[in-house]
């Protein structure tokens, strides 16, 4: 586990850069934090480490949002309202999870049987008064990323 205390939007974001800037194709990062947390803000700074110049939204109407200009495609997904679309295997995410981008899941746990056997799992909580301060925790599931939080980690000395 690597967990970052961030004080602004703007360190959560310097954070989600440095997770697009080493991240790999394939991968499949999984958010979890109450509304309001800074899953989207944590998004974006990952689109800036992809490369992707464009503005990043939350999905939540749409449930995907692809942004395929950058060292990687990026493939934003928000999971809340799956069931009003027919349910995770009408969506095909199957697709997305091997299409050769980074994956980025909120609401994950109404898709558990659809995800992928390994992930990074990114625990954001609201800390002091709730509104700038979080803790970040990224929690690996698989060997990938394991190795994945160690390049994070030396990157961090």
């Amino acid at each position: 586990m690597f967990e970052v205390h961030t004080t602004s939007q703007e360190e959560t974001m310097a954070l989600g850069k440095r997770l697009g800037e080493k991240i790999f194709a394939n991968s499949c990062v999984i958010l979890e934090g109450d509304l309001g947390a800074g899953k989207t803000t944590l998004t974006k700074g990952i689109a800036v480490g992809l490369g992707i110049d464009r503005v990043i939204k939350s999905p939540t109407y749409t449930l995907i949002r692809e942004y395929r200009k950058g060292r990687l495609p990026l493939f934003h997904m928000d999971m809340y309202r799956i069931e009003e679309s027919g349910g995770a295997s009408e969506v095909g995410l199957e697709e997305y999870f091997y299409a050769g981008g980074v994956c980025v899941v909120e609401w994950a746990q109404y898709i558990e049987d659809e995800l992928p056997s390994t992930f990074l799992k990114v625990k954001i909580d609201r800390v002091g008064d709730g509104e700038s301060e979080r803790v970040i925790r990224l929690i690996p599931h698989g060997k990938e990323y394991e190795e994945f939080i160690k390049k994070l980690e030396v990157t961090d000395e």
